[in-house]
């Protein structure tokens, strides 16, 4: 099976994961990922992905760790990172979410910046830093609007002065 075949094979089954039951998801994705070499970041990532889809984020959460450290690099690199600071937060770790987001900021920029900040802003929640999370959360949404971009940004810089 080719790369591509592969990948296409993991796309049809994640577009399909609301017919699956959780076990048999996460089974399909193991099942699939099990041709890839022992440690293979892109098989850690997947099988994190799956078991955190189906709220195990106990399992998730080392499984996206060991796909960081096997060198998961680009994009993949980018959402495990956020997806790990999720699961985190869901496991009661905002602490460590935060640090983890906030370095994610200074990592780069690409289309997953707004989905870094949002996920940010919920765990700043969780931490009792509302006023940090809605002003970022503002920022963020200031970029969209089709008209008071400038004001909404100012207001909500306003909101942590």
């Amino acid at each position: 099976m080719t790369d591509k075949d592969w990948q296409q094979r993991l796309d049809a089954l994640w577009a399909e994961f609301d017919q699956h039951e959780p076990d048999d998801f996460v089974g399909k994705i193991e099942s699939l990922t099990a041709g890839l070499p022992p440690g293979d970041a892109v098989a850690l990532f997947e099988r994190a992905s799956a078991n955190d889809s189906v709220g195990r984020e106990q399992q998730a959460a080392p499984l996206y760790r060991q796909a960081l450290a096997a060198g998961l690099a680009g994009q993949l690199r980018r959402r495990a990172t956020i997806q790990l600071a999720s699961t985190l937060r869901n496991l009661g770790q905002a602490d460590e979410s935060i640090a983890l987001l906030t370095a994610e900021q200074q990592a780069g920029s690409d289309e997953l910046d707004d989905a870094v900040t949002a996920f940010l802003a919920l765990s700043l929640v969780d931490t009792g830093r509302e006023r940090e999370a809605v002003a970022l959360a503002l920022t963020a949404l200031a970029r969209h609007l089709p008209r008071y971009n400038r004001s909404l940004a100012g207001y909500a810089g306003a909101l942590i002065q």
